[in-house]
């Protein structure tokens, strides 16, 4: 989903919310790109989320645009868009010397007919078969909380229980994503959660929610 929509959505709900506040992987990952030099991008993302690399110039891939040699392949959420064509396009690219970047690694996400397979299994098929490693741009990587930290003017100066928490269904991405990076990681009982997963994931979550409703009484 775009910045754009995602905004909408917010402000419909009645949420006030800024502009600089809403931080996407895209968005970071937009900001990793030009930190690379990558002017030409080859997206491998949902369509509909292409006018946030409005700066860069796009070919290949997810772009409708005429195939060209990139100087990075961003991989995102194509769900059920991704192709064996896909997949070799973006292999390709990165096989000639083009950059990998991909918006998160995450192994799966709740669909409709329950678990599929998400981004993670993807990019680290490119990976295997191309001898190189994927930059991550969304959790669990660092930058990313440290972009959302950023965005609501805070700084990581407190410790134990005054620590800002993510709160996510993601063990992996969001929970101990969080607490690598400072933060702590709370579990919410909705989404993707799994009473499996909690006891033999190995992550301890700071604290565990029934729904993310129970903020308001903490």
């Amino acid at each position: 989903m775009p910045k754009s929509s995602i905004l909408s959505r917010l402000r419909r709900d009645g949420i006030p919310v800024a502009e600089h506040e809403v931080i996407t992987a895209l968005v970071v990952g937009a900001v990793t790109l030009t930190e690379m030099g990558a002017g030409l991008v080859a997206p491998f993302v949902s369509p509909e989320t292409l006018e946030d690399l409005e700066g860069f110039e796009l070919c290949g891939g997810t772009s409708q645009e005429p195939a060209r040699q990139p100087d990075a392949v961003l991989l995102g959420d194509l769900g059920r868009g991704w192709s064996v064509e896909l997949l070799n396009e973006a292999f390709r690219y990165v096989l000639e010397g083009a950059k990998l970047v991909a918006l998160q690694k995450n192994r799966f996400w709740m669909g409709p007919q329950g678990r599929e397979m998400d981004a993670g299994p993807f990019v680290a098929a490119i990976e295997y078969a191309s001898g190189s490693e994927a930059v991550i741009c969304g959790k669990p990587r660092k930058q990313f909380f440290d972009a959302a930290l950023k965005s609501m003017g805070i700084e990581l100066n407190e410790s134990g229980d005054d620590l800002p928490a993510m709160i996510g269904d993601d063990l992996w991405g969001d929970v101990r994503g969080a607490q690598e990076a400072g933060l702590q990681g709370w579990l919410v009982r909705t989404g993707k959660f799994r009473q499996d997963d909690l006891e033999t994931s190995g992550v301890k979550p700071d604290r565990v929610l029934d729904s993310i409703a129970d903020i308001i009484n903490l």
